[in-house]
């Protein structure tokens, strides 16, 4: 099917994607707000119910959206409205590299900045190095004990800021905390005390965390 045009207002639709249909939501910043920038947040494990109305997904994109962004969120192949089957994240990054090619060919003058949260911030960090983006953005990322694999990442020099919860039930934070620590470049990293992996009672603080760290990224109005 032949492409939509990047839309003018917030609205879902469908994309063509490398397994059919891709169900995506745009939202656009408060006009006095709006920056020349594009965030693209990916959702957690479609396998146990991620999808792009995930409510971290969410408020990460409202945190952004607030700072002037607009957000692009989608569903990955096989959610929701979109077509295909889980493909343990291969055909995932190709979902999002369709999905990043769409928004910069509607807006070729704004930075890109990649957003994920569990699962989609695997995604996000396994697309970067070929998405070049300008800013990454990792929510609790399943670094160990969850079939992917985060040693053979290439990760861009970009900005990066990683948001772990201290009581994760999920991701266990030390194995993330030691993951930052060996890396050789090291993102801005922001613990949250009795946090879970969903940040439960915590959204409105993540939101603040991310506002408060990205805001030295932002491109001028």
């Amino acid at each position: 099917m032949t492409q939509p045009a990047f839309p003018a207002e917030s609205t879902t639709l469908l994309l063509d994607g490398p397994a059919g249909a891709l169900e995506v939501a745009i939202d656009l910043p408060e006009p006095a707000d709006a920056r020349p920038l594009l965030a693209v947040v990916c959702h957690p494990l479609p396998t146990e119910g991620g999808t792009m109305h995930n409510k971290v997904v969410t408020m990460v994109a409202r945190a952004l959206r607030e700072l002037g962004a607009t957000t692009v969120r989608f569903n990955f192949r096989g959610t929701g409205g979109s077509a295909g089957a889980f493909d343990h994240g291969k055909g995932e990054r190709e979902d999002l590299r369709a999905v990043v090619e769409w928004a910069r060919a509607g807006h070729p003058g704004h930075a890109l900045w990649l957003a994920g949260f569990s699962f989609g911030a695997y995604v996000s960090l396994s697309a970067a190095a070929a998405l070049r983006p300008d800013a990454l953005i990792s929510i609790a990322p399943p670094v160990a004990g969850r079939g992917w694999e985060f040693d053979d990442i290439e990760i861009p020099e970009v900005p990066w800021l990683v948001v772990q919860g201290d009581a994760d039930e999920i991701v266990d934070a030390q194995s993330v905390y030691d993951w930052v620590d060996s890396l050789p470049r090291k993102p801005q990293l922001v613990r949250m005390v009795d946090t879970s992996h969903f940040f439960h009672r915590k959204l409105i603080d993540l939101r603040g965390a991310i506002q408060h760290e990205v805001k030295a990224w932002l491109p001028p109005a």
